[in-house]
């Protein structure tokens, strides 16, 4: 059964028991995705007298802690409040909806003259602004870079100095009303940039106008099989009152 979806004078329609889901898990141990140095998801079991928080271990119910790190383990969600000394700037106070006509568009990062692989505001922009999609104006741009190795699922990205966007992209999306911003890269801005972060800031137009409801999402996973074009994007996160939360975007095809 279709449900249908009305947005800027279309209707839509897709299937919602047919999700796609982007997102990558945390798992404890080493051979999970990870960056800027974060240390590995680690889950304890809570000792507590005689109680043990493990059933394999003897307990009557599994109980851990979890430790991780939001921006280097896994897919993750943030907002302003990233870049922003404001305690109130949480994703948690920022996100209040959850779903999103998105477009997926995927992109060959171009080599620069330093070695930098970056991918570039001409690219992206000739790929929205062309197709029967761009009559279409999305609230999120979910990018895939190319090539799109399965290796993305658990690489080290620490110290290699990933892809990145150039600031102009940035500025663009944000020209063009574009909320949610979705990658499958560790961030947006090159590894070590002096602490400058020009596409975040550019993205949430911060300081002079910030764009409090727009947020990032970044270390996605998009399958070969899923084509660019429409989804109706569901952008589920935790209710952390901190700047970014581990996330699970799903994706709907839409018609």
């Amino acid at each position: 059964m279709l449900a249908t979806y009305p947005y800027h004078g279309h209707s839509f329609a897709f299937d919602p028991a047919a999700p796609l889901d982007i997102s990558l898990p945390l798992a404890p141990g080493e051979q999970q995705v990870n960056c800027f140095w974060a240390e590995p998801v680690a889950f304890d079991v809570i000792r507590v007298g005689n109680f043990v928080g493990s059933v394999t271990a003897g307990g009557s119910t599994n109980y851990k802690r979890v430790h991780l790190t939001p921006h280097g383990n896994g897919t993750h969600t943030e907002c302003y409040g990233h870049i922003s000394p404001d305690p109130r700037a949480t994703l948690n106070r920022c996100l209040r909806r959850f779903l999103f006509v998105a477009r997926l568009v995927s992109m060959q990062p171009r080599p620069q003259t330093n070695g930098d692989e970056v991918v570039l505001l001409e690219d992206v922009r000739r790929e929205l602004e062309s197709g029967p999609d761009a009559a279409v104006r999305p609230e999120a741009v979910i990018l895939r870079t190319l090539p799109n190795h399965k290796s993305k699922r658990t690489r080290q990205y620490s110290g290699t100095n990933p892809t990145y966007l150039e600031p102009a992209l940035a500025e663009y999306l944000a020209e063009q009303y574009v909320e949610h911003l979705l990658l499958d890269l560790p961030s947006v801005d090159r590894e070590e940039d002096g602490g400058q972060l020009l596409a975040h800031h550019a993205f949430w137009q911060y300081p002079h106008a910030p764009r409090t409801t727009a947020t990032i999402t970044e270390l996605i996973f998009v399958p070969d099989e899923l084509e660019d074009g429409l989804y109706l994007l569901n952008l589920q996160v935790t209710s952390l009152e901190l700047d970014a939360s581990p996330s699970k975007p799903i994706l709907y095809a839409l018609r």
